[in-house]
């Protein structure tokens, strides 16, 4: 494990209040950082000393809902609505794919997410063991969650995966979950409740991201997504929902009342034409809020910049109100929210003690100029050029447009052409 030394940095924590602290030095020792200063402490023997020339080291950012592996439709399946989107486009390859395909192409991912800057990802797809496996072989921190429904797999087989994909190492860490209530039985839902209990697990789904999945659930139940699941027991001990566009106020207070985390994507809402989540509504009632990409198929791109500035600019066309949700509050979805709803409590903040997932954003760039505050420029001009170093776990893995993720990466966009070559024949 390796000593690292950042100096002439400036560092944003992240810790309350937002803003660059005094200190100009960052040391890593191994997995962890061991020291945040000005750098008169008593030096260690480094193993690499990186001068950052004023730029930004803060805590990288966490993409709270992704499907890695949809990177395979990218640009091939599009410009649908999101259920013909599912059920004519989607769910046909996804019942073909392969554990492989999916290893690869969740690799390809990776590269995507670490030149976004973000240094963990909560996934939900197909092949949990192989996806696991494309992570931990890059390095990649991540935490997955069940998609059960109706198609599979089987209860017994969601069990089995939150007994073994958990305590593999400390990259990588398995939640309870489903896909939706709308492709879930109420006898599986309640199912999956009993099992929460029997683990004191949180539950995560995707929650009200169409109007006409609240609508049909209304008429099926008497009552929304949200209601219906806290009806069964599933939130005695967290969770949270993805999307929660459509959300009435006792949904709200349910999220509210049983601490729950609403992760927000509002690229993959706005492509699919779903609507506009009600950020400010949660901010105000204390709500703990994540930003996710959603997966490439409908987003196209993991791209944490660019949901950074459609959270809050579709906020303000939300509200009607240019004031409505601060940069300065996005930012720290994007980074300390998404670590509380993913469980990871040593990687929300750079702190003495946590581990070292940290970013590097070059300020030498034009749209970072000038430095008038650094926060609003991450959210409202920031972009993936600014990201020059990715590091998690202590181990640099994106660095002035390389990467180390332990293999070629011509050859890996080889094999994923040549997966999508089998699936897009007739499709472009």
């Amino acid at each position: 494990m390796s000593k690292i030394r950042f100096y002439n940095a400036r560092i944003l924590t992240m810790e309350e209040p937002v803003q660059i602290s005094g200190a100009t030095e960052l040391w890593v020792d191994g997995k962890e950082i061991c020291y945040i200063g000005d750098g008169k402490a008593e030096m260690l023997s480094f193993d690499r000393e990186i001068d950052c020339r004023g730029n930004l080291l803060m805590p990288g950012f966490k993409d709270a809902h992704t499907h890695s592996a949809m990177v395979l439709f990218r640009s091939m399946a599009d410009d649908e609505p999101l259920q013909s989107w599912l059920n004519n486009l989607i769910f046909p390859i996804e019942g073909q794919m392969t554990d492989e395909e999916v290893y690869e192409l969740t690799k390809l991912s990776v590269l995507e997410y670490l030149t976004s800057g973000v240094t963990a990802v909560f996934e939900m797809y197909l092949t949990p063991k192989s996806i696991q496996d494309a992570f931990n072989e890059c390095g990649m921190r991540n935490v997955q969650v069940s998609g059960i429904n109706n198609f599979g797999p089987a209860l017994s087989v969601m069990e089995e995966r939150f007994q073994t994909l958990n305590g593999r190492n400390e990259l990588s860490s398995y939640m309870l979950g489903f896909h939706a209530e709308y492709t879930c039985s109420k006898e599986l839902l309640q199912q999956i409740a009993e099992m929460a209990k029997k683990y004191k697990a949180p539950i995560f789904a995707h929650n009200s991201e169409t109007k006409q999945e609240v609508e049909e659930c209304i008429s099926r139940y008497g009552m929304t997504p949200t209601q219906l699941m806290d009806s069964l027991g599933m939130f005695e001990y967290g969770g949270g929902g993805y999307h929660c566009v459509y959300m009435d106020e006792k949904d709200i207070q349910i999220f509210k009342e049983r601490g729950l985390s609403v992760v927000t994507n509002p690229a993959s809402n706005l492509k699919l034409a779903s609507g506009i989540a009600p950020i400010s509504k949660f901010l105000q009632n204390d709500i703990n809020i994540a930003i996710g990409t959603d997966g490439a198929g409908s987003n196209n791109c993991l791209d944490m910049f660019r949901e950074m500035f459609l959270v809050t600019g579709l906020a303000k066309y939300h509200d009607m109100d240019a004031s409505s949700v601060d940069a300065a509050k996005v930012l720290k979805m994007a980074t300390v929210g998404g670590a509380k709803a993913m469980g990871l409590t040593k990687c929300e903040t750079l702190s003495v003690g946590s581990y070292a997932d940290l970013i590097m954003l070059d300020l030498h760039q034009p749209n970072m100029q000038p430095i008038n505050n650094i926060v609003k420029n991450i959210v409202y001009s920031g972009s993936k050029q600014n990201v020059k170093l990715t590091m998690i776990h202590g181990k640099i893995l994106y660095e002035d447009g390389k990467f180390n993720i332990g293999c070629d990466v011509d050859a890996l966009y080889d094999k994923c052409n040549q997966i999508a070559s089998k699936y897009n024949k007739g499709r472009i």
